[in-house]
C-alpha cells in the first residue's frame, strides 16, 4: 500500500471516528434534556389548578378536525364571542378553504364565555360551529388576564386532537397573514423544538403597580424575561405543544401569554427562533402596524393591526402581488 493510500485512509478512519463522536454526544445530549423533571418541582396545585386542562370544559368542539389528515399547518386563531365579523374576515381571507392548492391547512377559533350572557349570540355561535366546523370554546371567562389559560388551553388542543399537523400558528385576528410566504419560509425547517416569531431578548418585568403589565416580584423575581415570541402571531412545530403544556405544571403562570410561553421555553431549552432577512434586513413578523402597500407586504409574513373590513380590502389587492412585485 503505498503512503499516499495510507494517509488518505488513516485520514477517512479519524473523520469517521470523529462523526461518530459527533453522533454520540448528539444523541447523549437530547436524551439528557429528555429526562423527565423531578417531581418536587412541580408546582403546588392550587397554583397550578388556574391552568389544567382538567380545569375545564369544551362547551363546543372539534375532535375530529385532524383525523384522516395531516395538515401542513394549523390555524389557531383565539377570539371572543362577540367577534363574528372578525371570524367571516378571515374566513374569507388568509384562512379560508383551499387557498394553496396541495397543502392542507386548518383552523381553529378558540372562544372562552364573555362576562355577560348573551342568549342570541350563544345560540348564533352554535350554529356558526355546526356551519364551518372550527369553533372551540371553554368554560373560563374571557378576559385579557385569562390569555395565558386561553393559550394553555389551545396548547392543550393541538397536543390533544391535531398531532397529526406538521406546524400550528397562533395568531391574533387583527392580522394580516402572507399564507404563500409563510408556506414557502416553512420548507425544510426543522420539525421538532421549532418556534419562530418577532423574538424579543430584552424584556424585562414592569413593577409599576398603575401598570397594565405589572408584575410583582414575589410573582416574578428575576429581573429580565428569556427570549419569547411576540404574541401577536409566532409558529411552532407541532410537538412544542404537548411539551409547553408539560412545562406549565413546572413554570408559575403570569398574566403575560407570551412571556409565559417564553417561561416555558425555556424550562424545556428551547430557544425561539427569529424571522428576519437579510440585505435587507426585515423583520418578517411585523408587529408594528404598517400601512398597506401590497409589494410590502408580500415580503412579510404578518403585519398587524386591521379591522375586518380593512383585511377584506386589503386582502383582495393582494392578490395580484404575485404578479405585480
Amino acid at each position: 500500500m503505498s503512503p499516499v493510500t495510507k494517509s488518505l485512509r488513516s485520514r477517512l478512519l479519524k473523520c469517521l471516528l470523529l462523526a461518530a463522536l459527533i453522533a454520540l454526544s448528539l444523541f447523549l445530549f437530547e436524551k439528557w434534556t429528555s429526562l423527565p423533571p423531578k417531581p418536587s418541582q412541580l408546582l403546588p396545585r392550587h397554583i397550578y389548578k388556574p391552568l389544567s386542562p382538567l380545569s375545564y370544559k369544551y362547551l363546543l368542539n372539534q375532535p375530529d378536525l385532524c383525523q384522516n389528515r395531516k395538515p401542513f399547518l394549523v390555524l389557531l386563531i383565539p377570539v371572543t364571542l362577540r367577534d363574528a365579523e372578525s371570524r367571516t374576515a378571515i374566513r374569507k381571507t388568509w384562512a379560508q378553504d383551499n387557498l394553496l392548492p396541495h397543502v392542507d391547512i386548518a383552523r381553529v377559533f378558540f372562544i372562552g364565555e364573555p362576562r355577560e350572557r348573551d342568549p342570541k349570540l350563544e345560540e348564533n355561535l352554535k350554529k356558526e360551529s355546526l356551519a364551518y366546523k372550527d369553533i372551540v370554546q371553554m368554560d373560563f371567562l374571557d378576559s385579557y388576564y385569562n390569555l395565558t389559560i386561553k393559550t394553555m388551553m389551545i396548547m392543550n388542543w393541538v397536543a390533544t386532537y391535531c398531532r397529526s399537523a406538521q406546524y400550528a400558528m397562533k395568531i391574533d385576528s387583527d392580522i394580516f397573514l402572507n399564507v404563500p410566504y409563510l408556506v414557502d419560509y416553512l420548507q425544510n425547517k426543522a420539525k421538532r423544538n421549532f418556534i419562530t416569531g418577532s423574538v424579543i431578548t430584552d424584556g424585562r418585568p414592569r413593577r409599576n403597580p398603575n401598570s397594565k403589565w405589572q408584575l410583582s416580584e414575589e410573582i416574578y423575581p428575576e429581573n429580565l424575561f428569556p427570549p419569547y415570541v411576540s404574541g401577536a402571531g409566532y409558529v411552532f412545530s407541532v410537538d412544542l405543544a404537548k411539551k409547553i403544556s408539560m412545562a406549565s405544571k413546572f413554570v408559575r403562570p403570569i398574566p403575560m401569554e407570551d412571556v409565559y410561553v417564553g417561561l416555558c421555553l425555556n424550562f424545556l431549552s428551547v430557544r425561539p427562533k427569529f424571522a428576519w432577512t437579510l440585505l435587507p434586513y426585515r423583520n418578517l413578523f411585523e408587529v408594528r402596524h404598517l400601512d398597506y402597500d401590497r409589494c410590502t407586504f408580500s415580503k412579510r409574513i404578518i403585519v398587524t393591526g386591521f379591522t375586518s373590513t380593512e383585511l377584506m380590502n386589503m386582502w383582495k389587492d393582494f392578490q395580484s402581488a404575485a404578479f405585480s412585485c
